[in-house]
Order: C-alpha cells, then sequence, then structure tokens
C-alpha cells in the first residue's frame, strides 16, 4: 500500500492520484487553493452569478441542499450576506440523529429560510439500500442519488436559476486538476462523481421489485427538461476559500450543535453527525479500500497545517478502528435482517488486492502504521 508523502491517504482512495513525487491530488488541490486559484476573481465571478439569478428569478433566487451540518449553514450564511433569496431542501434520511433534527430546526428558524424536507417511501429506501448493499457492498449509493436529485430537480421544477452546493469535492480530496478548478456541479458531474458506484437510477430497476415508478425521487433532469429550464448548479467552495473549521466556527454563531459526546466516524465531533447510518457509509471503506474517515478527517487537518503528519498517525493509532456497532444493529434493524447479514455482506467485499490473512487474521501489508489492532480488522 502506498501512502502520500505529505498527509496519510492512501493510492487506494477513490478518484485519489498519488504522483511521482509521491504527492496526492488532494494536497495537490490545496496547493491549487492557496498559489494557483485568484480568489479574488472568483470572488467577483460568484458576484455575477448572484446577480444573474436575482435578474432572472421568479420566487427563489437559488436552492441549497442542506443537512442542517456545519457546512449547510456556512452556505446559507454565505448566501444572505449576497442578498440572496433562498429555498432550502434537505432529504430526510429514514435515520436522521435528534442533533441533526435540532440543527436542521435551528438552521430554518436561526437564519429564517423557507425549507422542502423531501420524505421518500421508507419501503422504497429499503429495499433500495439492500440491493445496493448486496450488490455494491455500499450503503450509501441511494443516499447520495437523492441528495443531488431531488434539489436539482425541484430547481427545474420550480423554476429556480441557481443551486449552491458546498466544496468541490475533487478540490478537497482529490481529482484531476481540470475537475480541482471547475466551478460547476452538472449532471455529468454527479454521474462521474456521485458516489453511486458509476450506476444509475435507471441501473436498479428491476432489482429487490423496485419500479421505475419507485425509483422516480432518484431521478436526474432529463435533457429535455434541461432545455426547458437549466439551472445553474455551482460549488460555493470553488468561489471562496473552503475551510471546515472555519465552517464549524460561523455555524456555532448562529447555533449549530456539535456532538462531542459520541463521535462514530473520523476524528471531528462537528461531522458526519447528521445521520445514523453515515457511519456505515465509512466504515465500508475499510474493507474495500483500506482506510476509514479518520484518514480523511486527519489529512486536511495536516494539509490546514493544524497538525504534523506524524502527529496524524499518531491519533489514527489512538482512534483505531472505530466499529460502528450501535449504527450497525440500526441498519439491520430497518433492513429486517440479523447482523450476521451485515458481516456476511461486508466480508464478500473484502479487497483481496490489499488484504492478507496471516494466522486466520487479516492483514494489510504495508501498512500506514505497524501500531494497529488487526485482531479487530
Amino acid at each position: 500500500m502506498n501512502y502520500c508523502i505529505q498527509c496519510i491517504l492512501p493510492e487506494t482512495r477513490p478518484g485519489l492520484v498519488i504522483d511521482k513525487q509521491g504527492v496526492c491530488s488532494a494536497c495537490r488541490g490545496h496547493e491549487d487553493k492557496e498559489r494557483s486559484i485568484d480568489w479574488s476573481a472568483r470572488s467577483k465571478m460568484f458576484d455575477s452569478i448572484v446577480k444573474r439569478a436575482k435578474e432572472t428569478s421568479r420566487d427563489y433566487d437559488c436552492i441549497i441542499p442542506v443537512s442542517g451540518g456545519k457546512d449547510s449553514w456556512y452556505q446559507v450564511i454565505k448566501s444572505q450576506l449576497h442578498g440572496l433569496k433562498i429555498l432550502c431542501v434537505s432529504w430526510r434520511t429514514p435515520q436522521r440523529t435528534a442533533v441533526g433534527q435540532k440543527n436542521l430546526d435551528q438552521l430554518i428558524k436561526k437564519l429564517g429560510v423557507d425549507h422542502i424536507d423531501f420524505s421518500i417511501n421508507p419501503d422504497v429506501e429499503k429495499r433500495f439500500m439492500m440491493a445496493s448493499f448486496e450488490k455494491k457492498g455500499a450503503t450509501g449509493i441511494p443516499m447520495h442519488m437523492a441528495i443531488f436529485a431531488i434539489p436539482y430537480r425541484l430547481a427545474t421544477q420550480l423554476r429556480v436559476p441557481l443551486i449552491i452546493w458546498g466544496e468541490n469535492p475533487q478540490l478537497e480530496f482529490g481529482g484531476p486538476e481540470a475537475d480541482r478548478l471547475s466551478t460547476e456541479l452538472d449532471v455529468n458531474w454527479i454521474e462521474n462523481y456521485g458516489v453511486t458506484n458509476q450506476t444509475k437510477r435507471e441501473d436498479w430497476i428491476g432489482i429487490n421489485e423496485l419500479t421505475d415508478a419507485d425509483l422516480s425521487p432518484y431521478a436526474l433532469p432529463t435533457p429535455a427538461d434541461l432545455k426547458i429550464f437549466h439551472p445553474n448548479s455551482i460549488f460555493l467552495g470553488s468561489f471562496f476559500r473552503w475551510d471546515s473549521f472555519k465552517n464549524f466556527e460561523a455555524a456555532t454563531e448562529y447555533g449549530f450543535s456539535s456532538n462531542s459526546s459520541n463521535k462514530k466516524t473520523g476524528s471531528w465531533e462537528f461531522a458526519d453527525i447528521d445521520c445514523h447510518f453515515i457511519s456505515l457509509h465509512h466504515f465500508l471503506k475499510w474493507h474495500k479500500f483500506g482506510f476509514l474517515r479518520v484518514f480523511d478527517n486527519l489529512s486536511v487537518e495536516i494539509r490546514y497545517g493544524r497538525i504534523s503528519r506524524k502527529k496524524a498517525i499518531q491519533n489514527l493509532e489512538e482512534t483505531g478502528l472505530q466499529k460502528p456497532c450501535e449504527d450497525i444493529e440500526r441498519f439491520c434493524d430497518f433492513m429486517e435482517k440479523p447482523v450476521d447479514w451485515f458481516w456476511n455482506t461486508t466480508e464478500r467485499f473484502r479487497n483481496k488486492e490489499i488484504w492478507i490473512k496471516e494466522k486466520n487474521t487479516w492483514k494489510i501489508p504495508g501498512f500506514i502504521t505497524q501500531e494497529w489492532d488487526w485482531e479487530k480488522a
């Protein structure tokens, strides 16, 4: 296993490339943020986009997809400072946490926005999640399809000229240079990078008796839809320097609550706290790619200059595997399956190209640290 020499991300992270100098594309993206991107010019571009949206809007200037998390608070705050009339849109996860609901309620109340909370038939979600887990070893495919499709479709149907998303993932977490420097989140981007395992909604029709009508909430606008009305869909993080910690600080000033007493995944108490199932999405990367959410969090902190690479590895050792056992039980209850079903399915997707079995224990040769309890892997 090879790792970036600057952060702790492995070469197996989807979309990540480690160059000949040993530096990953996420770290190169941070260099773009600090050296290549003219943020003053980008800010002026955003002003022009805002002006155009206000000139062409009817009821709302923009849609902002929100979960109630720190980043969606920042997106709303920043957009309000630019005078935009906002419609917030959420996909309602079947397992929203108490703190997630509290933060979403506070966002609506404290920031004073109109809001649509879109729920999908729980039986459809159950059958779709089961299909995605059993076929792809991923629980997050329906979640990500819904997160992107629902706001995009609403924007076209309600004739809202602008959609403002959060960070550009290719800039923050690694991707080709052209995509790191892009400002637009369009349908092609969703199909390439929307965390759907290169599948489309249509690919799931007929599996677990899912019909075209069942999956209609996951449908993106068609080319015909976009010919009639094509909203401008952008990353806010492509116009203003993205910083998760500053977003957290801004959100906290307005009433956002973190979850320091119950960290399930990663090292940040203010992230991945909206849904009980998000921990599974991150945990399943361990068997398939040999890394966890904490690798992402600590690598971001290295780039921000908050910690050294050596300290990040020490933190990784102290954090360990973070098995989300309670959330796995919740997931199995939702699926009406025994917990053994989860572990047996997960095991089918263990990547034998990076894992080896020694004395009945799975290990990753060349792992970033020797101080790791492989008995729990």
